[in-house]
């Protein structure tokens, strides 16, 4: 069960809720709200789906693995988004395919399989929200598997560290989850763009020195 205030913050961060009868959000009420911290594991591969998840605060990397032990981030999922693999999975009654871990800890609420099939048959703008997220992440996932396909790692490890803020707080490791390759490569290619004098290593964190000369970087590939 949710309390009031919880509720309000759901409806806060998903505004496709409102304008749901009162029967429904006592439905709501009903969801499960779960706390969870950095490092659980939401879903793995072949598990059922068991709800829907609305994620209040945090963040969630779904991850495909290798038999190897190699991981792939597919995409993150934040405060005010979903899990398109758990909408799949909700639609098509199937298992998960990937594995779902929390990044940041986590406050989600979890509606039930009944309410969601009930939103979705009966609530156009939660249905429009579900299937614009399908549109969108499979607009990134093209991206994704374009870069894995056709982008040479030093390309992808350049276009990732252009894309924040410096200082960059992230491990060797994390980068590598987040590109799917191993860690060693990741040092190398980052000690190469440090002795070029583009970036300065840190304990866990990466100093974006010249961010121009990595983006002439990656125009020039």
């Amino acid at each position: 069960m949710i309390d009031q205030q919880t509720l309000s913050h759901l409806l806060l961060r998903y505004p496709m809720l409102h304008g749901l009868s009162a029967i429904e959000e006592t439905q709501l009420t009903t969801a499960n709200l779960l706390r969870l911290e950095a490092g659980a594991v939401v879903f793995d591969e072949g598990q059922p789906c068991q709800g829907f998840p609305m994620l209040l605060s945090g963040s969630i990397r779904v991850i495909k693995s290798a038999p190897s032990g190699r991981e792939l981030q597919l995409y993150r999922v934040i405060p005010s988004e979903s899990c398109i693999l758990t909408s799949s999975c909700l639609l098509g009654e199937t298992c998960y395919q990937a594995r779902g871990v929390v990044e940041q800890a986590s406050e989600m609420v979890l509606l039930s399989i009944d309410t969601f099939h009930h939103l979705i048959a009966n609530h156009e703008d939660f249905r429009k929200y579900v299937f614009q997220l399908f549109s969108d992440r499979l607009t990134g996932l093209m991206h994704l598997v374009t870069a894995v396909a056709f982008q040479k790692l030093d390309q992808r490890l350049a276009k990732v560290l252009c894309s924040r803020q410096s200082p960059v707080n992230i491990t060797h490791q994390a980068l590598a989850d987040e590109l799917g390759c191993a860690r060693e490569i990741v040092s190398r290619l980052l000690k190469s763009f440090a002795d070029q004098g583009w970036i300065r290593l840190g304990r866990e964190e990466i100093i974006l020195d010249n961010t121009e000369a990595l983006n002439d970087f990656l125009s020039a590939q």
